[in-house]
């Protein structure tokens, strides 16, 4: 779920399907592990940062980069080591240290999102210095990858997903997350958000910050409160906006997403219907089946594309999901979408389609060191997000077990969305295969005694419903502190002036607005990111 900032239509919950996916594949967790002695880590936390200009021809002059050293098994530390990509832009007056920002994903790449969309951070940079990174197995820093240029969901196709032949589905999830295996490199077992948050810790210490000042959006709420559970005494000044659910299973949260962004094209329809330009017509009761059969009809006969490449239903649905982050898109969606329909021109839909479409890389760098700009793998956010997702997620359910209750599955998420169901389930379903993940953030990323945070939910949010704000608010307890965005929208930074100004206030001055306090409605500003992370 990569920080979209805009305007978003509210969500629209199906607490049957949600339910039911819970109950098919929540099993129970076992009791956390008793804490283990810590291996020596002192050499990285030694480190001295050396900034420099960044390279690249889209690369701001006054944006500086650095790198720095982390274990790739913190439990063995000689092992191996990665190095994690930083950006900055320096303070412009007396700096009190550094401010950390992710954008979410997970997946996102911080570097080339605060390269693009420095300016609606500038303000914090009259008390910070402004740091992103990449975390590890994402853009510069190792980046995994499944060797496919399109979308990871399209590793498995329509005829693989028949719930009337489950051994072939299997076969070919198996297949799949063996050929993410081999493409990813050494960082793949050690990819995912605990690791995320230990490398966040030695960023802290090298930016020689006492405490850890930061500001994540999205999925980067979840790397927020992972930190604050780890470390809760260097817990600085805190922001999570668009607050994830730290307990909800992949298999519920995939419900949810496919009713929001169901939500989000119904409302992009409503709009599009009423313009003679919309690709499906000015009959707002049949376009919706338009849509249906145009996804139906690319995933049976997809069109090859300028990369090389074909483009199918399945990338149709990834492209048209990014493009509902925000209601300034809409007008292009509407072209692009009519580009596709009427020419069968798929440039337009390519812009929006997560991570691009390209060729499968049979190598890029696993030695750990940065890779460059232009050699991170096309597909590396989704590759991330499956890869951190499943790492994040303990519930592996059996070949029994999920051949048992393939079809309840499917229907639930059909009944979530007929356009977006199947997409999020392929998502679920693409854990198959993998390591069993961590079960550390549901069992213990709770009641956390640190300073407090500041949580911001927004009500017409799809992506990240404001019931989790509630939720993990309850969950963190007494240091969580909730400021209520009335508004609309995937995060409240950039879509609301209150909101902004609110958070900027506490991060800068230390001024905590009152639990429960609320922001209006703004639609005056534009989206923090729009590139391709959920």
């Amino acid at each position: 779920m990569l920080a979209k900032l805009s305007t978003r239509p509210a969500v629209r919950r199906c607490a049957g399907a949600s339910a039911l996916a819970l109950a098919l594949l929540g099993a129970g967790l076992p009791a956390a592990a008793a804490d283990q002695p810590q291996p020596d880590l002192s050499r990285f936390y030694r480190q001295k940062l050396t900034w420099a200009a960044c390279q690249g021809t889209d690369m701001p002059k006054d944006l500086q980069c650095a790198k720095v050293t982390v274990p790739l098994d913190y439990a063995r530390p000689r092992a191996g080591t990665l190095d994690v990509a930083l950006a900055r832009y320096r303070a412009s007056g007396t700096s009190r240290g550094s401010v950390l920002l992710n954008f979410g994903g997970p997946g996102g790449a911080g570097l080339p999102a605060l390269a693009t969309e420095g300016k609606q951070f500038m303000d914090l940079t009259k008390g910070y210095d402004v740091v992103t990174f990449d975390p590890r197995g994402v853009g510069r820093s190792s980046p995994v990858s499944c060797g496919e240029g399109s979308d990871v969901a399209s590793a498995v196709t329509e005829k693989d997903t028949d719930i009337s032949r489950p051994q072939m589905l299997l076969k070919r999830l198996r297949q799949a997350a063996d050929q993410c295996a081999r493409f990813s490199g050494p960082v793949l077992p050690h990819i995912g958000t605990v690791n995320a948050s230990r490398d966040l810790d030695v960023v802290r210490q090298a930016l020689g910050d006492d405490r850890l000042n930061y500001l994540g959006f999205s999925y980067g709420t979840r790397l927020g409160a992972v930190y604050a559970a780890q470390f809760p005494g260097k817990v600085g000044r805190v922001v999570l906006d668009g607050v994830d659910t730290l307990t909800e299973s992949l298999a519920e949260q995939g419900v949810a997403g496919a009713e929001g962004q169901q939500t989000a094209l119904d409302d992009f329809l409503d709009w599009c219907t009423t313009d003679l330009g919309c690709p499906f017509g000015q009959d707002r009761r049949t376009a919706g089946d338009a849509v249906v059969r145009l996804v139906r009809s690319l995933d049976e006969n997809p069109v090859p594309t300028g990369f090389g490449g074909s483009f199918s239903g399945q990338d149709l649905v990834g492209a048209i999901g990014q493009a509902l982050y925000s209601r300034e898109l809409w007008p292009s969606l509407e072209r692009a979408l009519a580009s596709l329909v009427e020419d069968g021109d798929t440039r337009r839909v390519l812009a929006f389609a997560t991570g691009g479409i390209g060729l499968p890389r049979e190598r890029h760098r696993t030695d750990g060191g940065l890779v460059d700009a232009q050699d991170v793998p096309a597909d590396n956010l989704p590759a991330a997000l499956m890869a951190i997702n499943c790492a994040d997620d303990p519930d592996r359910p059996t070949a029994a077990r999920l051949t048992k209750d393939l079809k309840d599955l499917r229907a639930a998420y059909d009944q979530a969305s007929p356009v977006f169901g199947r997409y999020r389930l392929t998502q679920l379903l693409l854990c198959y295969g993998r390591p069993k993940g961590t079960d550390f953030i549901r069992d213990r990323v709770k009641n956390v005694r640190s300073e407090k945070m500041l949580l911001v939910g927004t009500r017409g949010d799809p992506a990240t419903p404001y019931r989790w704000t509630m939720e993990t608010a309850h969950r963190l307890g007494p240091s969580a502190v909730v400021l209520d965005n009335k508004g609309e929208g995937h995060t409240g930074y950039s879509s609301s002036m209150c909101v902004h100004r609110k958070v900027n206030d506490f991060l800068l001055y230390g001024s905590l607005p009152a639990s429960g306090s609320s922001c209006p409605a703004d639609a005056t500003r534009q989206s923090v990111t729009s590139d391709s992370t959920g």
